[in-house]
Parts: structure tokens; C-alpha cells; sequence
């Protein structure tokens, strides 16, 4: 069934009846666009067309003292609150009220509506709204006092004197875990700290500099083309894996011969067995055994010098691997003292994590292609996401593992036994 909800066309059926012909379907999208472009226009403002330069631009040669006055003392906000703050030029729908409660102009609710359970109240949301902007989302106990859950003066626990209850476990105290006095670990490689909120490149920019958009490109090129390497080098043992499953299934394990002589149960002098044509032994002589003696004594000692030389070599290459490891870390430690900045680099991680066996997550790429720069902001399409950035940058800095999520809890296994009770019984007379 198809969701369209716009007006009848005909798109593909060119009319017969000549280039003037009047057709009772005809494709209205280019109106119906430019009629909603035209809208958009309105609510912002007006058409920029037909607006004057006067209104437009304007030339400030002096600046204004009390602008720059109140700037000082105020906070400025960001570009993106301004942008978001702004209202529409056309005035707002009236507000007189409906006879019935449940009809609404389709922007107000109506106040008999039933919410969900997940719904939050707006006395909730403004509580919420306030926590956040304090920052501090500890309960509060009193006026100025915080609850710890931890301290020493919290509720003792119920202890029951009643000897009737002295079967009863007695309850423990609480005790704060040891790892809330330590601090996180980052998962940065240089082992540095990092930050909540980063100074983004330069080329990531909605209007930027080409030499750093050109940087910032060529290494994304160079990761893009290592990872597409390792790809194909995966799926190429991939790929020689189940060839060899396969083979491994079509053989059926028989013993291939290529001798065929025997027939009907006859066999030739060459194909007697073993045991017939092995000669016996004979007794060896003393010299004989002397000489058999010292040979095995000769392999014996060259086998142990063999192995003597092996630990040799095997001494001589963990000196040399420990020396080169001294030197690594002094350069390392040289490396850290030359670079001045106090931050971690968060595309740089450890190879194993902290806590979890999951790598965290990949960082997104914050890079526009050649097609998809924008010298206007007016223009700029928003991308991402605060809440994955925010959750990665808490596993970077160590504050939280990676884990998968669980879509579905694990249930308990329950195992179906069939009882005796109705098989053990007895016939009476036998």
C-alpha cells in the first residue's frame, strides 16, 4: 500500500495530444517545493530577494560603547544557542480557549491526556533542568548538607535483640568499595589524562583552510586504505580456510593404494609379508658393542654441547633485547618530556583495555569531503551525536568498560524430570 498522501501524477506517459495539451494528472512537485521553499522564507523573515541592501547589511565604522560594555559583563552564548533561540517572523497562532478540554490546536495538550510511563512531568523536567545547570547531582539531605552514602553517621543497620531472631544473619555495615579512592586510568598510549571536551582540528571546519582540510584528509586516506589492506588480507585466509574444511569433508579417510597386484586371493613373492623375509638377529661380538657404546657416547656429548650453545645464544639475545628496551624507554621518556601538552591523544589507545575485553568504540569520522563543503554557516547540516561522544570519551578516560549491551536477560535453566513414584509399584500375588 503505498504512504504517499500528495497529488495524482503521471510521470512517465508523455500526452499524445501535443505540446499544449491539457492532461487531468500532471506532476505538481516543482509548485508544491517551490511553494514550501517560499513558506520557510516568510517564517524567517521574508524573501531576501526582494528585501533592500539597506535591510541587509549594514557598515559600523565605530561600534557601540554600551554593546561593548555589555558584552564585558555578560556571558556571551554560543552560535548555536543564537541560532536556535531565533523565532519566526509571523505572529503566533491565538491562544483563546476551546469549549472541550480534548480539542487543541495540535500544539497544546490537552490536560485529561494520558502520558506513558516513561513520560517525565515538567515539575520533573525543571528539577532535572536545575540539577543539571547546579552540576552537583547528589541528593541533597538538608538546606546545605549532602548525603554520602559511605559516611560513618549513615543508618546504622537494624540489629535484632529479640533472642527469638538469633537464628537471623546479622546485618553488615557498608563499606566503600577501595576503588573509589583511586582514580581512573586513561586508555590513552602516552598515558596522559584526558579531557571531557577537546580543541577540535582545524580541519573539521565548515569553512577551513586548505592546507590543514588537506592534512587532516590524507590521514583519514592512510587509515581508510591500511584498514581496506587488513580487510582483504582477512578474507583472503578466510577464504583458504573453508577450502580446506571442504576438502577436509570430501575426504573420506580410506588408505590409497596404488599397488593392485593381488587378485582373488593370490599374491606374488614381493608381496609376502614382513615377518617372513625379516632375517634373525644375530648375537653382536664384544668389540662390536664396545663400538656401538662410544658411538652413542659421541652423539650424547655433541647433542649436549648443541644445547649448551643454544643457551648461550639464548643469554647473550636477552642481554641485547634488554639493553634495546632501556634504550625505548628513554626515548620515550625523552618524547614525553619534549611534548608540552597535559592531554592524551584519544586516537591512540592502549591495545588492551582496562576492566572490559571489548575495545571501545570507534571514534567517528569529523571529516566533509571535497562535495560536501559549505563556506556558510546558514548552510551547515548538523551531524553527530552528544550522547555517543560523551559515552565514548567516559570509556576513553577510564571511568567507565566497554561492554555489549543486553537486549535480553539470561533466564534461569530449568530442568523437567519424570518422577519414580508411578513406575515403582508391585502386582500383588507375584
Amino acid at each position: 500500500m503505498s504512504t504517499s498522501v500528495g497529488a495524482p501524477q503521471q510521470f512517465k506517459q508523455p500526452s499524445r495530444k501535443g505540446k499544449k495539451a491539457w492532461r487531468k494528472n500532471v506532476d505538481v512537485t516543482e509548485v508544491q517545493e517551490g511553494l514550501r521553499e517560499l513558506r520557510d522564507a516568510e517564517i524567517q523573515g521574508g524573501l531576501i530577494t526582494e528585501k533592500p541592501s539597506e535591510e541587509l547589511f549594514i557598515l559600523d565604522t565605530t561600534g557601540d560603547q554600551d554593546v561593548r560594555q555589555s558584552i564585558a559583563k555578560k556571558h556571551k552564548p554560543l552560535k548555536a544557542d543564537q541560532i536556535i533561540a531565533q523565532r519566526s517572523a509571523i505572529a503566533a497562532l491565538d491562544g483563546r480557549k476551546r469549549g472541550n478540554s480534548n480539542i487543541t490546536d495540535g500544539v497544546i495538550e490537552p490536560k485529561t491526556k494520558k502520558h506513558k510511563n516513561d513520560w517525565v512531568s515538567r515539575k520533573d523536567y525543571l528539577r532535572l533542568k536545575q540539577v543539571a545547570k547546579e552540576a552537583n547531582p547528589i541528593s541533597k539531605k538538608g538546606n546545605n548538607e549532602l548525603y554520602d552514602p559511605w559516611a560513618d553517621d549513615a543508618e546504622e543497620p537494624t540489629v535484632y535483640e529479640d533472642p527469638r531472631f538469633d537464628f537471623l544473619v546479622k546485618p553488615k555495615a557498608k563499606v566503600a568499595p577501595e576503588t573509589l579512592k583511586h582514580a581512573p586510568i586513561s586508555l590513552a598510549a602516552n598515558g596522559k589524562p584526558i579531557p571531557a571536551v577537546r580543541m577540535p582540528h582545524a580541519g573539521t571546519s565548515y569553512n577551513p583552510v586548505f592546507e590543514d582540510w588537506d592534512t587532516l584528509l590524507q590521514e583519514h586516506g592512510e587509515q581508510a586504505v591500511e584498514a581496506e589492506k587488513k580487510r582483504l588480507e582477512d578474507e583472503k585466509k578466510e577464504e583458504e580456510r573453508q577450502r580446506l574444511i571442504a576438502e577436509a569433508q570430501n575426504d573420506d579417510g580410506e588408505v590409497k593404494s596404488d599397488d593392485e597386484s593381488a587378485w582373488e586371493g593370490f599374491e606374488s613373492e614381493y608381496e609376502k609379508p614382513e615377518w617372513l623375509n625379516k632375517k634373525r638377529p644375530e648375537r653382536k661380538t664384544k668389540t662390536q658393542r664396545n663400538k656401538i657404546k662410544r658411538r652413542k657416547e659421541a652423539e650424547r656429548q655433541a647433542k649436549w654441547e648443541e644445547q649448551k650453545a643454544k643457551k648461550d645464544a639464548q643469554a647473550e639475545r636477552i642481554v641485547e633485547l634488554t639493553e634495546l628496551a632501556k634504550q625505548k624507554e628513554l626515548e620515550r621518556a625523552n618524547e614525553s618530556d619534549a611534548d608540552d601538552s597535559e592531554e592524551g591523544d584519544e586516537t591512540t589507545l592502549r591495545r588492551k583495555p582496562f576492566g572490559g575485553k571489548l575495545a571501545p568504540p570507534e571514534k567517528p569520522l569529523e571529516l566533509v569531503l571535497p562535495d560536501e563543503l559549505q563556506d556558510s554557516l546558514r548552510l551547515l547540516k548538523p551531524e553527530g551525536n552528544l550522547l555517543d561522544d560523551r559515552f565514548r570519551t567516559l570509556i576513553v578516560q577510564g571511568k567507565l568498560e566497554s561492554r555489549k549491551p543486553v537486549t535480553q536477560a539470561r533466564k534461569a535453566k530449568r530442568k523437567i524430570t519424570e518422577k519414580w513414584m508411578s513406575k515403582d509399584f508391585k502386582v500383588p500375588g507375584f
